[in-house]
């Protein structure tokens, strides 16, 4: 039997996808992975259903995916993740050509499914990145309140993984090769709460720092209220830690982060984001435009923050209205998509001035890169230390050497691209 799976939704996502192709290996399965045009017993796509426009991705893949099935492409069309999770056997009334649909917590029914047999308890998986880095999710589930939030909805309460577990899956991704380790979940920095009534994701990324051909260690999805002070001293002193945090904060004025249900003072925000700059840990961090309540006033506090703060890195999403998210039910949407939109565009238009300054004053110097590939133009693509394989910026490498993925190298910047860089080597 021939599966292919499709993956649109997160990297806990990407995870999931990894694990189940794994199982149905296991049991039989011929398993492709991504978009192809080939025919296949079963299409199963994992889709996202976290904000509007993911939603709106989700239901445009299903929607060719239905049109391939019609053409014989397919025989079966099933659906899995966030998107099934949130419209259940509503989706299929709607297009009828899925066949079935797995939430996030009943698609290990796939397996019985498809090969008769139950679920094994492994992290096992066949890796679908690059061979030299893959992603460790480390709980599911979120605890915080946040009011445009259905994460909580639709995954649940934290539920973090034993560290034993994880320690013993991130040994097992060495010994395939993986040099990188993504770090995901929820939630990172309440990673443990759950099991060891207190926050262990220092003591985690200790022990995983330990292992043998680990060279680097990056963190994702941080939370800025509680985060866990021992946590900088690992990435401070720990060489294959990525000096390099990504955690959303979302806004910063205080008043907003009150609607927003985020319990962070301004002076709090400030104090942290400082602290982890005087370690020289780069900051990737994410805001959000017209939220309920977002004024003019408001906006342009954000504005001028990202305009002093330089974030290393950024990412802006305009607010989505989601109905079972807490500000759904309590709060009118009241400020028009233009607004958000343009909001969103004006601070993106500021990170790139910030990217491209950044850039040209690092010209002349020396980066340690890892190399992930060529681009469609053929160069070289490469990476620093704090920058992440997906949306941070890039360093484009002429060089006459063959150059190998998954390895380290020396740069010498030549150029800015604007967001990207040119080095050679």
């Amino acid at each position: 039997m021939r599966v292919n799976i499709i993956n649109i939704g997160c990297f806990k996502n990407l995870v999931d996808c990894e694990r189940l192709m794994w199982q149905l290996q296991m049991v039989g399965a011929d398993v492709v992975f991504g978009p192809t045009e080939a025919n296949s017993d079963i299409v199963i796509v994992n889709t996202c259903g976290f904000i509007s426009d993911a939603e709106k991705d989700s239901v445009a893949l299903i929607l060719d995916i239905a049109k391939r099935k019609r053409h014989g492409q397919y025989s079966q069309f099933w659906v899995m993740g966030c998107y099934g999770q949130k419209m259940g056997n509503d989706i299929i009334r709607r297009i009828p050509e899925i066949d079935k649909v797995y939430g996030n917590f009943n698609w290990y029914q796939i397996v019985a499914d498809i090969g008769n047999k139950p679920w094994m308890n492994s992290t096992d998986r066949i890796i679908t990145t690059p061979r030299h880095y893959a992603y460790v999710k480390i709980s599911e589930g979120c605890n915080m309140p946040c009011s445009y939030c259905i994460k909580p909805v639709l995954n649940g309460p934290l539920k973090s993984e034993p560290i034993e577990t994880i320690v013993d899956e991130c040994r097992t991704l060495a010994g395939m090769g993986v040099k990188e380790l993504q770090i995901v979940s929820q939630n990172t920095t309440d990673y443990g709460r759950d099991i060891y009534h207190k926050p262990q994701i220092a003591e985690l990324i200790d022990r995983i720092s330990d292992i043998e051909g680990i060279k680097w260690i990056r963190l994702h999805y941080a939370y800025p209220t509680n985060f866990p002070k021992d946590l900088i001293d690992v990435i401070a002193t720990k060489e294959n830690v990525c000096k390099y945090i990504d955690m959303a904060i979302q806004h910063c004025n205080e008043d907003m982060l009150r609607i927003m249900r985020r319990p962070m003072s301004k002076d709090r925000l400030v104090a942290l984001l400082d602290e982890l700059k005087s370690h020289n840990i780069s900051i990737r961090t994410t805001v959000m435009t017209g939220h309920p309540g977002e004024t003019e006033e408001m906006y342009q506090e954000l504005k001028d923050f990202i305009t002093q703060r330089r974030f290393d890195r950024l990412g802006v999403f305009p607010y989505s209205h989601e109905s079972r998210s807490y500000s759904g039910k309590h709060y009118e949407d009241s400020i028009p998509e233009t607004v958000k939109r343009e909001r969103a565009l004006e601070l993106m238009a500021i990170q790139r001035e910030i990217y491209n300054e950044s850039n040209l004053n690092n010209i002349g110097k020396r980066m340690k890169i890892i190399i992930d590939g060529k681009n469609s133009a053929g160069c070289y693509v490469g990476r620093p230390e704090n920058s992440t394989p997906m949306a941070d910026p890039k360093i484009i490498i002429t060089s006459d050497k063959t150059l190998i993925p998954g390895e380290f190298y020396e740069t010498v910047v030549t150029n800015s691209l604007g967001k990207d860089m040119e080095g050679t080597i």
